[in-house]
């Protein structure tokens, strides 16, 4: 039987079809491809934030989530990974992207893997990934993958050449996301540390810690 994971897919876009959750489903259905030669099945969950905005305001305001956002946020908490996707607007992510990282709990997603996507208009703005976006999550502690997936608005036209560059940046990033998945799951399912099975033949600490003889 194939193990299964869970991915929670959080996308900050504004419009309604929007590039950021286009990026949003590229990137979740790579790491699912992925995942698939590791035989592990996933589940996708995907939340559009702008379906949140009047719930993550009124929690800034009144310190408690309605249920709806509680809802989200606990599935967002205990998936097995994250993908985040935010527009960026003046050169950094969105104002309701971080409003919703606000909301949470500051130790929500410590290890969790993250894969880390923005779109722009432009690629000038590419290098608010690094600089503005994988702080954030660095602050959180939760383990982000190297690759950060940048779409601008030249990597959705054409076709041929130009769509190439962004499907290999997707391809490598739901790769790391994967192997990061992976490994945290084979460190979860080592067994805890087993005094007895340390000390053998029932000997004590107090045994060891004194010098005492075989």
């Amino acid at each position: 039987m194939a193990a299964s994971r869970r991915i929670a897919v959080v996308s900050a876009g504004l419009s309604n079809p929007s590039s950021t959750r286009m990026l949003a489903d590229r990137l979740a259905n790579a790491t699912v491809q992925q995942l698939a030669q590791h035989d592990i099945e996933a589940q996708v969950d995907v939340f559009e934030l702008r379906d949140y905005a009047h719930d993550i305001t009124n929690n800034m305001l009144t310190g408690f989530a309605p249920p709806a956002l509680e809802s989200m946020i606990n599935a967002v908490v205990s998936s097995d990974a994250l993908i985040a996707v935010t527009p960026i607007f003046s050169t950094s992510y969105s104002g309701l992207f971080k409003s919703f990282i606000d909301v949470l709990d500051p130790d929500a997603l410590i290890g969790k893997p993250v894969l880390i996507g923005a779109n722009a208009g432009t690629p000038r703005h590419s290098l608010a990934i690094d600089y503005a976006i994988r702080p954030l999550f660095a602050y959180l502690h939760a383990d982000a993958v190297s690759t950060g997936v940048f779409a601008a608005s030249a990597d959705w036209g054409g076709g041929g050449d130009q769509v190439a560059p962004l499907a290999r940046r997707v391809e490598k990033g739901a790769r790391e996301l994967a192997d990061a998945m992976v490994r945290r799951g084979a460190q979860a399912s080592v067994d805890p540390f087993d005094p007895d099975s340390y000390l053998g033949e029932g000997r004590s600490f107090g045994h060891l810690l004194g010098g005492l003889a075989d």
